[in-house]
């Protein structure tokens, strides 16, 4: 599920600190999609992504400043400029579903759908007892609460209400007439 979903539980953010003279910082260990990198300056510095090799082209000269880009490499965070002085980034991203055990009995998804954890299980209980109608039956089963949960969480973003768009010729004529 972790891999599937993308779940208003599993939106993060955590901070690190930045250090003058070190171009890298380690990211979360639940970490599965950074959503954005920001440096908690006045006024805020929203840092831009690019690949390594762009991140490296793009900002060429091996400088110290405050950084305005970053990249991915393995498990750190690759910023550049190379910090200047001290900084405090928060970094916003997707993590991975809390996984159940003796100590965690429950997370969102178990509390709100718990019938995705059931399906799920009794899929892979059909499969590992080879007894593939049953469980294509409930991989079925598990794959449609997934998706509603897909839905719940986008109507939870987006709201429900309906689109509204306005044509140029409405806006324009709206712009004239004040």
């Amino acid at each position: 599920m972790s891999r599937e979903l993308e779940t208003r539980s599993q939106e993060k953010r955590a901070t690190a600190t930045l250090t003058a003279s070190d171009e890298y910082v380690a990211l979360p260990t639940d970490l599965r999609e950074v959503r954005e990198v920001k440096l908690n300056t006045t006024p805020i510095t929203v840092l831009s992504y690019h690949s390594p090799v762009a991140l490296d082209q793009k900002f060429s000269s091996g400088g110290t400043g405050k950084p305005l880009g970053f990249s991915i490499v393995g498990d750190e965070l690759k910023l550049r400029p190379v910090p200047d002085s001290s900084y405090t980034a928060e970094i916003i991203y997707i993590g991975t579903v809390s996984a159940l055990s003796d100590s965690n009995a429950t997370n969102n998804i178990l509390s709100r759908s718990p019938d995705a954890y059931l399906y799920g299980s009794l899929a892979e209980a059909y499969a590992y007892l080879l007894d593939e109608q049953r469980a294509a039956q409930y991989m079925q089963r598990f794959t449609m609460a997934l998706e509603e949960i897909k839905v719940d969480e986008q109507r939870a973003h987006y709201g429900t209400g309906s689109l509204q768009i306005s044509s140029i010729y409405a806006r324009q004529n709206a712009a004239v007439e004040s």
